[in-house]
């Protein structure tokens, strides 16, 4: 059992700076608080978890520490969440000596409510913290797919610590890897090492650019749909939009559509674990991305609390839920089999894997129309390749 005093201080915001909704209209009215009076015990049977961890050490973002509060602050002002979910706020983790004691704690934090099937909400705090998040995988022996939405794929060629522009580093070189397989959405082109997209390319990464994302965001859902672990840095969206960040750029998403794809993230039902990342307050301006970033927090948890749990190998069993097609590209000894769900309308490419059997890839109904049109859907290619290699 996890001992919350060994690892959170409790939430410490004073009542009346959040508590202006008197109705049960109010966030607070949504959630247990661990605050210094009303202690939580963390074996009742919550569905979500949040996690402040203010450290902003690894990054150049130091300011980054005092974010969780301030998001906090806000989020407790939003609306109450409209579904049915019991959600905890567990304060902010103890900040360790060194900032791999933060790591450790923060794995075994991790590491006991993924256990528990209680899902974790990061409120950090810097990027570099992702890095407990593949090493609690580690300890669970998951191999996962991380989607991460971040206008920079966190990679160097340079050795060292790991760091928030590096933690990939940390991640792709682990001896004992879990992470199968890594989504960015949304990477500026001018942003990132032309060397650093070709690795990844080269990895069967599915990298999407902001523009791409743009012309349909609504194609990135299955991506979220297929992952384990969804990371967001608040950098991915224009300083217009969220100026409190180290290193704002003027192009990136706009705040409704970061709220959207949070909200993708929060249908998902394969996802373990969400983070938010590199808020730092002290380049704020007059809280808007404080604001956004609770509002980022909003949609993920309105989107989790409409969770539809699909398992489309039912497919197979004619209960009515889903339905197949079979269609016929030229060139493929084989047919491309679509599974759709006739309850939510959501879509699946059915794969064989010579070891684990059939194998289900989100995917869209523009996958199923350009199959239809003898062009093979990229998500199946990839796929396809990673199953090869």
């Amino acid at each position: 059992m996890l001992d919350l005093k060994d690892y959170f201080d409790p939430v410490s915001i004073d009542e009346p700076e959040f508590l202006n909704m008197t109705s049960n209209a109010g966030f607070p009215h949504n959630i247990s608080i661990h605050t210094e009076n009303d202690r939580i015990n963390p074996g009742e049977r919550f569905k979500v978890v949040l996690i402040g961890v203010p450290d902003g050490r690894n990054s150049p973002n130091p300011g980054s520490d005092k974010a969780p509060d301030a998001i906090r602050q806000q989020l407790y002002n939003l609306a109450k969440i409209p579904g049915k979910i019991k959600i905890a706020d567990l304060g902010n983790m103890k900040q360790g000596m060194a900032f791999n004691d933060t790591i450790a704690g923060l794995t075994d934090i991790l590491v006991f409510f993924m256990r528990e099937n209680i899902f974790p909400v990061i409120i950090g705090g810097s990027s570099a913290l992702i890095t407990a998040i593949d090493r609690s995988m580690s300890v669970l022996k998951k191999k996962y797919t991380m989607i991460s939405v971040d206008p920079r794929i966190d990679f160097t060629s340079e050795t060292g610590a790991f760091s928030s522009s590096s933690y990939l580093n940390d991640i792709t070189r682990a001896h004992n890897r879990t992470m199968e397989h890594f989504i960015n959405i949304g990477y500026q082109t001018y942003l990132n090492d032309q060397q650093v997209l070709n690795r990844f390319a080269r990895n069967n990464s599915e990298l999407v650019r902001i523009g791409d994302v743009r012309q349909a965001i609504y194609l990135t859902e299955p991506l979220f749909r297929d992952s384990e672990a969804a990371l967001f840095d608040i950098s991915s969206v224009r300083q217009s939009d969220a100026p409190g960040t180290a290193i704002p750029s003027p192009n990136g998403f706009y705040g409704e559509e970061i709220c959207l794809l949070a909200r993708y993230a929060g249908i998902s039902d394969r996802l373990k674990v969400f983070g938010l990342f590199d808020v730092n307050p002290e380049f704020d301006v007059r809280g808007q991305t404080t604001g956004l970033a609770a509002q980022i927090l909003w949609f993920f948890l309105e989107g989790f609390s409409q969770k539809q749990y699909e398992t489309p190998a039912l497919s197979d069993t004619n209960s009515g839920r889903f339905i197949k097609y079979h269609v016929r590209v030229k060139d493929l000894e084989e047919d491309l089999i679509f599974v759709k769900s006739n309850y939510t309308e959501r879509w699946w490419i059915e794969l064989t894997d010579i070891n684990s059997g059939k194998v289900y890839i989100a995917c869209s109904h523009e996958d199923y129309l350009k199959a239809n049109k003898n062009e093979l859907p990229d998500r199946w290619v990839k796929a396809v390749e990673r199953i090869k290699s």
